[in-house]
């Protein structure tokens, strides 16, 4: 951007302030200031800001300085800001903006699809929109966009990234990074990454059969100059821990839902990987499925493989690596090693010496619960004397009765019809380094979820069965880097690893949102929350942090609001949240009026695009809420191949033994919602409610 310096103060031709850096390129390997250009702050992922204008002491003074209203789906998105322009993807394109994000059309914005818009970052009025002419738009799952060489740059969902201008927001160019023809469900999710004139960019939806990977295209042309197949051909390092016998590889997964870190000194390039697929068939892809579930190190101008680590071994259990690396310098034996990070979606924290892959401390195997049929990996690594965010085993207090408690990583075959695993602790949320206190900030979750399994190794339909009475929560901790041990930890009304994360600062400060709406900020030290700020929708995506004219600024997109934030705003919080449900799940789902309910249903796929068969579900209700009237009948109807039962768990009704294919028919005369399940399968739960 060109810049001209009027008694001190910086203006662009779009009379955006500027911060007026010296520097005309920033340098991404230090921590941001004035700038956020890329979704982790810089190349090091650390989500740290060297900013300290609002700090512990004057937090309390922070206030809505401005607010745009966009419309479409950007919950997991991160602003991005350099020289005073705010870049985000949207899910939708049109835009409705003003100083108190009242519904003020922005002309010529189109309905539809998402595209680019470009903010002014101080007042957080529209300056340009830009939206792609192919039909493409911008995932709701995108996490961001990435700005360099005076370009902004955002993955669509039809595997193209798109430069644009960004002063005016004029499209420069529109490449191919995906497979060429895309396949159905290939798409973008992460926010590239501007490095070295390359932009890197993740290619997702490992889950629908198509193998991930990593693309480098020329930032100034798009040209394509590299890529890195998340899982190897035949021949290629790493291909032996797939079957020799089939083409399972060809569809391996490995996803790459994550930005890269990237370190220029040693010229590598770090990203995680997805689950393999299929998600849950390990029988039809016997081995460890390299590269899936690993941390890989490439070379940044070439692409080729430098050394990898493998987090899961024959995923089973879609343990992506979700949230992005982080790099950073560790001190081991008095010496200073440039280190990564990595988080595991079951909590544990790997460190590694990031120049050659080397655990910087011990990392030991451990068994796991086997099932031989799914070839499952006998062993799986666990970091040594580490502390661990969540538990490694459901809690029996988080779930009702009749469910077996699972822990992370056991293989669930399609005979374990009742066990329960823990949810992710840790998966989306990036966490934060702060180099001063020498800590991880981490936003994770502690859950349950009763995990099913198909006979056809294709079918998926989400991994787990809703169920009431489960309980869940979240965690926000503080990992000491040098010790590996949790300094504090508070507990969180909802689970928080697919939301806002950690972003900290200078000034002493932890940011985050919450799924109810608030904006907080927390003492890294202690984990006491200072400051509480309602946005009136869930926060999704992560904070952002940057400077303009001499003032700082933090900003976060909660819904379809984008809020800016500084000391001495006048914009008041909105006055209630969205509504939240409680810690403890409910029947979810329609309440279907009916006096007939069978006990068994086949259901369809929802994410695989090669399951060949239905999952039939021999203890599933049909449906599972049911509304009568007083005095009126109702029949359980056995289509499944077991003798079922039905039983109030107040103890007022039951049914008695139903064989297959038989009915049993019970007159309700008590209005009243009751909660039943079965003697025989206490893990079924049904809901009838009896109105007058």
């Amino acid at each position: 951007m060109v810049r001209i310096l009027i008694f001190g103060i910086c203006f662009s031709a779009l009379t955006i302030v500027s911060a007026c850096d010296t520097q005309q390129d920033a340098d991404l390997s230090a921590f941001p200031t004035n700038d956020w250009p890329l979704h982790g702050g810089h190349w090091g992922n650390t989500r740290f800001s060297s900013l300290d204008e609002i700090s512990t002491k004057n937090v309390g003074e922070l206030r809505a300085a401005w607010k745009t209203t966009l419309r479409g789906g950007i919950s997991r998105d991160t602003p991005i800001v350099v020289d005073g322009l705010m870049f985000i993807p949207a899910g939708g394109t049109a835009v409705y903006a003003s100083q108190d994000g009242a519904a003020e059309f922005i002309e010529g914005t189109g309905e539809g699809v998402g595209g680019i818009t470009g903010l002014n970052a101080v007042t957080g009025e529209v300056v340009w929109q830009y939206k792609p002419d192919d039909g493409a738009g911008v995932s709701v799952l995108v996490k961001g966009a990435a700005a360099g060489e005076g370009k902004v740059f955002v993955g669509l969902n039809n595997s193209r990234v798109v430069a644009v201008d960004q002063k005016t927001g004029k499209e420069i160019w529109s490449e191919l990074a995906g497979a060429d023809p895309v396949p159905p469900g290939e798409f973008i999710a992460a926010a590239p990454v501007y490095a070295a004139g390359l932009v890197l960019v993740g290619i997702g939806s490992g889950d629908a059969g198509i193998s991930g990977r990593t693309v480098a295209l020329d930032a100034k042309t798009g040209a394509k100059v590299w890529e890195f197949n998340s899982v190897p051909g035949r021949g290629e390092l790493g291909n032996d821990t797939w079957p020799q016998d089939n083409d399972a590889w060809k569809q391996g997964g490995g996803g790459v839902w994550a930005s890269q870190a990237v370190d220029v000194d040693l010229g590598l390039v770090y990203f995680g990987t997805g689950n393999a697929f299929p998600m849950q068939g390990g029988e039809v892809r016997a081995g460890d499925n390299l590269f899936t579930s690993s941390i890989v190190a490439v070379d940044l101008s070439t692409g080729k493989y430098r050394w990898h680590f493998q987090m899961t071994r024959h995923d089973m259990w879609e343990a992506d690596v979700g949230a992005p690396v982080v790099l950073y310098e560790a001190e081991v034996d008095g010496k200073t090693v440039p280190a990564l990070a990595a988080m595991r979606m079951d909590g544990n924290i790997f460190l590694f010496n990031r120049a050659n892959g080397e655990p910087l401390h011990a990392i030991e195997d451990l068994p796991r619960r086997q099932v031989e049929r799914l070839h499952s990996a006998l062993t799986q690594p666990f970091p040594v004397d580490s502390d661990q965010v969540g538990f490694p085993c459901v809690q029996e207090e988080l779930v009702p009765e009749g469910f077996k408690l699972g822990c992370f990583f056991d293989a669930v075959d399609f005979d374990d019809p009742n066990i329960m695993l823990p949810g992710s602790a840790t998966r989306f949320a990036p966490m934060s380094y702060h180099p001063d206190t020498n800590h991880f900030y981490i936003a994770g979750s502690v859950s349950a979820s009763w995990t099913r399994r198909a006979i056809d190794p294709y079918f998926f339909s989400g991994g787990s069965t809703p169920v009431p009475g489960v309980n869940s929560y979240g965690l926000l901790v503080a990992f000491d880097a040098a010790t590996r041990k949790i300094t504090w930890q508070k507990r969180m009304p909802r689970p928080i690893s697919n939301g806002s994360g950690a972003t900290t600062t200078a000034g002493d400060l932890l940011f985050h949102g919450e799924p109810n709406g608030n904006m907080q900020a927390y003492d890294v030290h202690n984990g006491d929350l200072l400051w509480e700020f309602q946005t009136g929708a869930a926060v999704a995506g992560p904070v952002t942090i940057y400077k303009v004219a001499g003032k700082q600024f933090v900003s976060v997109i909660a819904g379809q609001t984008v809020w800016g934030f500084a000391l001495g705003g006048t914009l008041d919080p909105a006055t209630s949240g969205p509504p939240q449900p409680g810690s403890v799940s409910g029947f979810s789902g329609r309440v279907v009026p009916t006096n007939e309910i069978f006990m068994a249903n086949e259901t369809d796929s929802t994410i695989s695009l090669h399951a060949r068969e239905k999952f039939a579900d021999n203890y599933a209700l049909v449906p599972v809420r049911a509304r009568i009237s007083v005095g009126d009948n109702v029949k359980w109807t056995n289509n499944s191949e077991i003798t079922r039962d039905v039983s109030a768990e107040d103890g007022s009704w039951e049914s008695g033994p139903i064989p297959p294919g038989k009915s049993a028919v019970i007159k309700f005369h008590t209005p009243g919602t009751y909660t039943y399940t079965s003697k025989a399968h206490p893990w079924i739960y049904g809901q009838l409610i009896i109105a007058e």
